[in-house]
């Protein structure tokens, strides 16, 4: 059996990404599937954000339901993420999930990339200015 952790009210979902991730369900004909946000290493500021539609929650996931949108965030990921929001901005130069993280500190100007506070004095490999993120 799969140990899931249900919790609401740490990553907050808007109204306009519920839509697009309803929208994408019904595209891509799953309805049932959830969307996975995640942090992983890399980008110019050390850390980067991630998402993919995924069929059900891993062990330890925390469940995230929002208007009856699955959200599943692991728990290393969750300690980056808590308190975030998670929106979807369509511009004339094209559009995308965006998310705005109270925990980082610094972000890339291709806003995928981030850094909190605990990570601000390591180095990373590559920075914005060396065009590391490909903004």
């Amino acid at each position: 059996m799969t140990d899931v952790i249900e919790q609401t009210g740490a990553i907050l979902v808007t109204e306009t990404a519920l839509n697009m991730v309803r929208n994408l369900l019904t595209e891509k004909n799953v309805p049932d599937y959830g969307l996975r946000v995640f942090v992983a290493g890399g980008g110019c500021s050390g850390m980067q954000y991630g998402m993919a539609l995924e069929a059900e929650a891993r062990e330890y996931d925390h469940v995230i339901e929002q208007d009856g949108v699955k959200v599943f965030v692991d728990p290393t990921s969750m300690m980056y993420l808590t308190g975030a929001t998670v929106d979807y901005v369509d511009s004339i130069m094209g559009g995308g999930f965006k998310i705005e993280n109270p925990n980082a500190v610094s972000s890339c100007g291709c806003g995928s990339s981030f850094k909190t506070e605990d990570s601000a004095g390591a180095s990373s490999a590559a920075s914005c200015g060396s065009g590391g993120c490909g903004c």
